[in-house]
């Protein structure tokens, strides 16, 4: 698609194209560019009125690039109109790409008071692209100080703001020793430090400009925009920084969004709505049209300064010097994973960090290659991103919720394709969790929160357990669910980070990982203590729900099976105040559910005590007896519950049912002692009525009592035709059945 560059051609309403649309920008002026069989013989009352705006556009960058003289605002009627149009159009739909020119001109010229000009640079809100031949010419008017300071200021805070939206980078890195020398204005220096952190690239880190930000350091102390280009200094060259950096800071920059930021996302909103049609934005294909609001449009891999215009012919022409050459490779053309492969040691990330998020390639190469610059970038962009748009942390940002949805959304996915959480979205949600409502991004948080690095049990406390316990105990029961998902995400992504660094290891690193080991297991152990605390209470204060109950027992089927499956030396049985709610479950489900659970316990239990005896391995963490010892009374009371009746006399938990005679007689139900196994179990009563149906249909008594003898034998093979396989193995692994005479009096049973 053409785009001519003056404002002054004849006028056209707006067309978007979905198939070859090149930028965002509302003012087209070339000429329709749908065919002509779409085009309207007349045109409709937005199009008159879209042309009526742009007559007044056109008549007010004419003024202003006509105006030789300095004018006085208040006494110069034309002025004002001209100055308001401006402001309402580019808060209305943005500024064309050919507006720029003139207004920068203008307002770092000198020609008008500080009010006029701090209003143009106000009202520089882009609809598209910013050309980067303007921003080149207006930094050139820094140099010969026609303008206050104030104004550079403000011109710096808006280059900052719509650094994404300018179509090339190249003239503006090449103006990097500028910008350095700007650092000796300390009321500039936040601001100059945060630009060059935008443009800098290894060629750019020399010895003089270390030696300067050194000297600076020295006389204003440790400012976070210093330690921030020195931080990215050393990532590119650490042998020339040899100074100790403090740790992370979690904010290095204030925000320079200011007047701008609310005014793009307004015009970005307008324009959706007016042009619903879903316009491309792959590569090359689109330009952003917010800065901030990255997981909209920057998320997507900008096109290179050298290629954009020609990127089609160049892929054709170039493709073998491309493989060849020592330059970089442009990360635009970046298609396979082949490409990746040859041109991995030379390929140069975009400067807009977001983009690097949706794109698997990018994201395989931070998995292959550890550089810690594109760490620390991507670790600053979004933690200032987080802490700008979260909807709940900044007044006024209800209204882009739904943004911040999908922006977590591809926070996530990426964590998930990385297997690894972002330090920055950590911190984040430490900040953020006491203020959260637990309603917005529900689904977002908890899922990111299971990203979280398990740390000490007093970190984790004071920044997850204790935000998550108060919403979870004053919540509905389905955000119980969800925090339970959520643990148990979270307690299988730190034991899959366990295996995948076990197995890295070598022998000579078998003593470090030992110490490692404890503290992770620690952590662990903390972090199931936690979710057994939260299950006890949930399921009190919801009066045991089957569907609580499941979130409950699902997770404890990742405890269960910790040693064998993940090499954890530990298992933590589940409170009493889980365990006998779901052997007393009204629901099959629950029941045969803890049924694997316990078998999976046993199987894990003998394991480790195997290991115990032999000795093969050399990291040795044994079991407490008091685990062995929970586990048996466990059993005893699930074999007395589901096969001997006897749970009410032999169980042995000091949170048992265990009952005395007198107690038992006082309710009136007759062979107390033999009327409570898997015939008369609440959960399991209504098989064993449809058994009786199916096998005796004539038989209309229902008579419980028949089952035994052979007929518990088909009971059982019943049982376990109906699905109820965790059922089977916990009989079949914890109940001897050792003659024909014990099974027909419904067995005894050894342990």
């Amino acid at each position: 698609m053409q785009r001519r560059h003056s404002y002054k051609t004849p006028k056209q309403p707006l067309q978007f194209h979905h198939k070859n649309q090149t930028d965002l920008s509302a003012w087209q002026k070339g000429g329709r560019i749908v065919s002509e069989k779409n085009v309207q013989n007349r045109q409709s009352p937005n199009d008159e009125k879209n042309n009526s705006k742009q007559d007044s556009l056109e008549q007010a960058l004419s003024y202003f690039e006509k105006v030789q003289e300095r004018v006085s605002l208040k006494k110069n009627s034309v002025l004002q109109k001209h100055l308001t149009t401006l402001e309402r159009i580019s808060l209305q739909r943005g500024l064309p790409p050919e507006a720029f020119d003139v207004l920068l001109n203008v307002a770092l010229s000198g020609k008008h008071a500080d009010t006029v000009n701090t209003r143009l640079l106000k009202s520089l809100v882009p609809a598209s692209v910013i050309p980067e031949n303007s921003v080149v010419s207006a930094v050139s008017w820094l140099c010969v100080s026609k303008c206050s300071g104030n104004i550079q200021l403000l011109f710096l805070r808006w280059l900052i703001t719509v650094f994404d939206f300018i179509d090339h980078k190249e003239q503006l890195h090449a103006l990097y020793g500028f910008f350095f020398s700007f650092l000796q204005n300390e009321k500039m220096c936040p601001y100059v430090c945060h630009m060059l952190y935008l443009l800098t690239r290894k060629e750019s880190v020399k010895p003089f400009r270390i030696r300067r930000l050194l000297d600076l350091q020295a006389k204003m102390g440790m400012q976070s925009h210093l330690q921030a280009l020195l931080s990215l200094y050393k990532l590119f060259c650490p042998e020339l920084v040899t100074i100790t950096l403090p740790g992370k800071t979690k904010t290095y920059f204030k925000n320079s969004g200011g007047p701008w930021k609310a005014a793009i996302n307004t015009v970005r909103r307008r324009n959706q709505e007016n042009y619903p049609v879903s316009l491309p934005l792959f590569l090359g294909t689109a330009q952003p049209q917010s800065r901030k609001r990255k997981w909209n449009t920057q998320l997507i891999i900008p096109v290179s300064s050298t290629n954009k215009n020609n990127l089609e012919e160049d892929r054709e022409k170039n493709c073998v010097d491309l493989y060849s050459t020592n330059e970089s490779f442009p990360v635009e053309q970046l298609q396979t994973f082949s490409q990746l492969l040859q041109n991995i040691h030379r390929l140069e990330f975009p400067s807009q960090m977001g983009s690097v998020l949706r794109n698997p390639l990018l994201l395989h190469y931070m998995n292959c290659i550890r550089d810690e610059a594109i760490h620390l970038r991507l670790y600053y962009w979004m933690g200032q991103t987080l802490q700008e748009e979260c909807t709940w942390c900044v007044a006024d940002n209800n209204q882009y919720e739904e943004e911040f949805k999908n922006f977590l959304e591809t926070v996530y996915k990426a964590e998930c394709f990385l297997q690894e959480g972002f330090s920055s979205c950590e911190e984040f949600l430490y900040k953020s969790l006491p203020l959260w409502d637990g309603y917005c991004c529900r689904s977002q948080i908890l899922r990111l929160v299971s990203w979280i690095p398990l740390s000490s049990f007093s970190e984790m406390k004071l920044h997850l357990y204790d935000p998550l316990a108060q919403l979870f105990l004053t919540s509905s029961l389905y955000f119980k669910c969800s925090v339970l998902e959520s643990m148990k995400e979270l307690l299988q992504n730190s034991l899959n980070w366990h295996m995948i660094n076990l197995d890295s290891e070598s022998d000579s690193q078998v003593h470090s990982l030992n110490t490692t080991l404890s503290g992770l297991v620690n952590m662990v152990a903390e972090l199931v203590h936690f979710v057994g605390w939260l299950s006890t209470v949930a399921l009190r204060l919801e009066n045991n729900p089957t569907f609580l109950l499941y979130f409950i027992l699902d997770f404890y089927e990742t405890v269960c099976d910790m040693y064998l499956k993940y090499n954890m030396p530990l298992l933590i049985m589940p409170p009493a105040g889980v365990f006998y709610p779901a052997l007393l479950s009204m629901d099959s489900v629950s029941l045969n559910q803890l049924c694997y659970i316990m078998y999976r316990y046993r199987t894990n239990l003998m394991a480790a005590k195997e290991n115990d005896l032999s000795k093969k391995k050399i990291l040795q963490f044994k079991f407490s007896s008091q685990t062995y010892q929970e586990y048996n009374q466990y059993l005893i009371a699930m074999v007395g519950c589901l096969w001997t009746s006897s749970i009410f006399q032999k169980d042995t938990h000091p949170q048992g049912l265990r009952m005395d005679d007198e107690l038992l007689k006082k309710t009136t139900v007759q062979e107390f002692k033999n009327s409570f196994n898997i015939v008369y179990h609440p959960a399991m009563m209504g098989y064993a009525i449809l058994f009786l149906q199916q096998a005796w249909p004539d038989d209309t008594t229902f008579n419980l009592s028949l089952i035994k003898g052979k007929k518990w034998n088909w009971y059982l093979e019943y049982l376990y035709a109906q699905g109820l396989t965790g059922l089977k193995v916990f009989i079949e692994s914890s109940v001897n059945r050792v003659s024909q005479a014990s099974r027909s009096k419904a067995g005894n049973v050894k342990v």
